[in-house]
């Protein structure tokens, strides 16, 4: 699944998302493989990112099982079974830091 999570990597980075990151949780979540993180500096670049990461795994084959906090373009999370895709907006990214909670997952740098 790491294909898969690369492909929401690229999507992300096509719309100029920034600190593109993929964190390697497997072994230590049973609901996710991989985690995509992504940063926008607007609410409508991270719509875009998601609607980009949206389309280009959907064109994999693989479909989203749920997608949460659209609307607001603050923290868009995308399920897609194996692999998680969230994109922030900066000050949410700092405020959750997702990263520093899942500090033992090997990380995979997009950028």
């Amino acid at each position: 699944m790491l294909s898969a999570a690369r492909i929401a990597a690229e999507a992300a980075l096509a719309k100029k998302a920034e600190d593109v990151v993929i964190l390697d949780v497997r072994g230590l979540t049973s609901y996710a493989d991989y985690f995509v993180l992504a940063t926008g500096t607007s609410d409508r670049q991270v719509m875009a990112i998601a609607d980009s990461i949206q389309e280009e795994m959907r064109k994999a084959g693989h479909r989203e099982l749920g997608i949460e906090g659209y609307e607001l373009g603050e923290w868009v999370l995308l399920d897609f079974g194996d692999v998680v895709a969230h994109v922030f907006d900066e000050e949410t990214r700092r405020l959750y830091d997702i990263e520093g909670l899942w500090a033992e997952a090997p990380r995979i740098s997009m950028e």
